[in-house]
């Protein structure tokens, strides 16, 4: 994954609380097998309302995502995380995340980014009232701020997530820091136990 530092673009305010991973992407999308184009799934049964936040031109081309409180419950579907990003989502700031969610968030370099619930509420209004106004996620300060708002809240990040997030580091990534120790140890195992190589 792409490192992540900062975070900043315009918001959809998604005034909703308890937004579980089924309404993010609903179970009919799980049936495709690779993992883009899910952007296209993203709350689709929601955005059959011509009316629904995420149909409104004014805010077409965000990258920050505005949510109620416990944003992400429910299953643990990577599919939610993948159709957030894929649609352009970079960030989410909400007062509470599911823990799976965002866990799985944090492994694919999507910013859960968790705020006090009275700035959360402000932040969706201001940016409901004004479409334009640019929010910027800041992992390195663990800052959220809409400086033409007047708001800034500090979030929290551990600090093993907040490495992984500023120095690009999945999974996979984590593991081929360990590439020589891997190469050394396989050069050196014995033949007769079992090995996934194709060719030995």
């Amino acid at each position: 994954m792409q490192p992540v530092r900062t975070v900043t673009g315009t918001a959809v305010p998604l005034d909703r609380s308890d937004v579980d991973t089924d309404q993010i992407i609903p179970s009919d999308w799980l049936k495709r097998v690779e993992r883009t184009g899910f952007g296209q799934g993203l709350f689709a049964e929601w955005r059959e309302d011509p009316a629904f936040v995420l149909n409104r031109p004014e805010h077409a081309g965000a990258t920050v995502l505005v949510a109620g409180p416990n944003f992400g419950v429910g299953s643990s579907r990577e599919h939610a995380v993948w159709a957030l990003q894929d649609y352009g989502f970079a960030a989410v700031v909400s007062p509470r995340f599911g823990d799976i969610f965002r866990s799985n968030a944090t492994k694919t370099g999507l910013v859960p980014a968790q705020v006090d619930p009275d700035f959360g509420r402000r932040l969706i209004d201001a940016v409901a009232a004004d479409p334009a106004l640019q929010v910027t996620v800041d992992v390195g300060t663990m800052v959220v701020r809409a400086a033409a708002a007047s708001l800034e809240a500090p979030f929290e990040l551990d600090a093993f997530t907040r490495h992984r997030l500023l120095e690009g580091l999945d999974d996979i990534g984590l593991t081929l820091r360990h590439e020589a120790e891997i190469a050394a140890y396989e050069a050196n195992r014995p033949s007769f136990l079992p090995s996934v190589d194709p060719i030995g």
